[in-house]
């Protein structure tokens, strides 16, 4: 009887088990995908060994240079004492009014990314207000290439952590501008730290409250002043998408922007004011080579995709496309990579 019970139940089992035309074809896609696995498996073993380091990357009108030099600046960190000088001049960007007639202000114009968005904007037509630290000659300079561009400049030094001088600062700008139609915040303060309990809480006050903080003071300083189809551009960070080991406060901070940008776009949409945000990569500028020793500066930007570090002038035409309403009328809240590659 026991014998016959299991057989009955071989038989069940073998009847549950039979194949149907479900497991007919799953049975046939494992196969397919083993298959075509062991084809990639038997390129991967012909293919040749994958090169340790990416080979720098050259896609523009110009080549651009791939070795920094080992160099470390005192902060804030002034351009004219960098010994390879930061391209801002974009030589080969024809401007067609795309800002004609709008003003501007830009923080942290005196160099590095500022600079080269000051220029851009003179190219296409607007007037550019320099906020700077205390860099004045890099301010004078870039004053002295938006003239040549035909428009109209001013620098304002101060400190953009503190919201008496962002009120101050908007004040004079419409006074001699007669107003506002884009503010860029651009404005960073950096330096790494290989441990957060190293991070004294004098470091991360200056990294909050000039990246963030700086932010919302000249955002809200600006805001009576801009009306239907102005625009704020927020500078991010690569960090802010990826994080960073050793600027953890700064990687914070960036990620912050990312979400001010967001939110800010959203609660200015029905004023008809765009928001928006571009997040770099490794760009040459003061930044880095005022916080990093000159051993890692030399090394800056290798370990993007494109194998170096980018240069201003290959960051400006973003902010131009975003502050512009003949490129960008349809576009807010939006954090742009400009990163070299998926990844920086």
């Amino acid at each position: 009887m026991a014998v016959r019970k299991k057989t009955r139940a071989g038989k069940a089992a073998a009847k549950q088990v039979a194949p149907t035309p479900a497991t007919s074809s799953a049975a046939s896609t494992a196969a397919r995908q083993r298959r075509l696995q062991q084809q990639t498996q038997q390129k991967d073993a012909a293919a040749p060994a994958k090169p340790g380091k990416t080979k720098p990357v050259q896609a523009g009108t110009r080549k651009q240079p791939e070795k920094m030099p080992a160099q470390q600046l005192d902060k804030p960190g002034s351009e004219s004492e960098l010994q390879l000088e930061p391209r801002y001049l974009a030589p080969s960007y024809r401007g067609s009014g795309k800002l004609q007639g709008l003003r501007a202000i830009i923080t942290g114009a005196d160099s590095g990314i500022g600079r080269a968005v000051a220029v851009l904007f003179a190219r296409e037509g607007a007037d550019v207000a320099v906020l700077y630290l205390d860099e004045h000659e890099d301010a004078r300079v870039t004053c002295e290439h938006i003239g040549n561009e035909g428009t109209r400049s001013m620098a304002i030094s101060g400190d953009v952590r503190d919201p008496a001088f962002c009120s101050k600062a908007v004040k004079q700008v419409v006074k001699k501008f007669g107003g506002i139609d884009i503010l860029v915040n651009n404005a960073a303060f950096q330096l790494h730290c290989d441990r957060l309990e190293d991070l004294g809480d004098e470091h991360l006050q200056e990294t909050l409250q000039t990246n963030i903080a700086g932010y919302i003071h000249m955002a809200r300083a600006v805001l009576p002043h801009l009306g239907n189809g102005a625009s704020i551009i927020n500078t991010g960070s690569e960090t802010g998408l990826f994080g960073s080991k050793a600027l953890i406060d700064y990687s914070a901070t960036k990620g912050a922007i990312h979400a001010f940008t967001l939110s800010l776009a959203s609660q200015l949409l029905p004023r008809g004011i765009r928001v928006n945000c571009v997040a770099p990569g490794p760009v040459w500028t003061p930044l880095n080579p005022a916080d990093k020793q000159a051993k890692d500066v030399a090394e800056f930007g290798k370990d993007s995709d494109m194998g170096r570090p980018a240069q201003p002038e290959e960051l400006s035409p973003a902010y131009v496309f975003l502050a512009s309403p003949v490129t960008a009328s349809y576009i807010s809240g939006v954090v742009l990579p400009v990163m070299g590659g998926p990844r920086g």
